[in-house]
């Protein structure tokens, strides 16, 4: 999920125009991370996430003996990320031309949230 706009629209409430934001996934299977907003790299993520970390058979798994079945999902957290931090330049997310800032929810049955701190002058 593309958040950039959530997150640029915190940035013009906070009135900071020279500093960091941080955005941090607030779950331990899910990410925030920065790429390009294109739908085949996001579909070649997923393929390659479910490559490295296969959800299927899930008694592969130690940590689903405790009764979850999302052991890939702390897996594919763990290779995209928790949290990104991008600087602030003139009130705006100084991002290079074609980075975004996207949710990646690795589990999908419990409410996420994204956390927002914005630190600066």
């Amino acid at each position: 999920m593309n958040i950039t706009d959530e997150v640029e629209e915190a940035l013009a409430e906070s009135g900071v125009m020279e500093g960091l934001v941080l955005v941090n996934a607030m779950h331990i299977t899910a990410s925030v991370f920065i790429n390009d907003n294109e739908s085949g790299l996001h579909h070649d993520y997923e393929k390659w996430l479910e490559n490295i970390a296969p959800h299927e058979p899930v008694d592969q798994y130690r940590h689903n003996l405790t009764g979850e079945d999302n052991a890939d999902a702390h897996l594919k957290r763990q290779v995209m990320g928790r949290e990104v931090v991008v600087a602030v330049t003139d009130g705006a997310l100084d991002f290079g031309p074609w980075e975004r800032i996207f949710y990646g929810e690795f589990d999908g049955r419990r409410k996420k949230r994204a956390l927002i701190k914005i630190i600066g002058e």
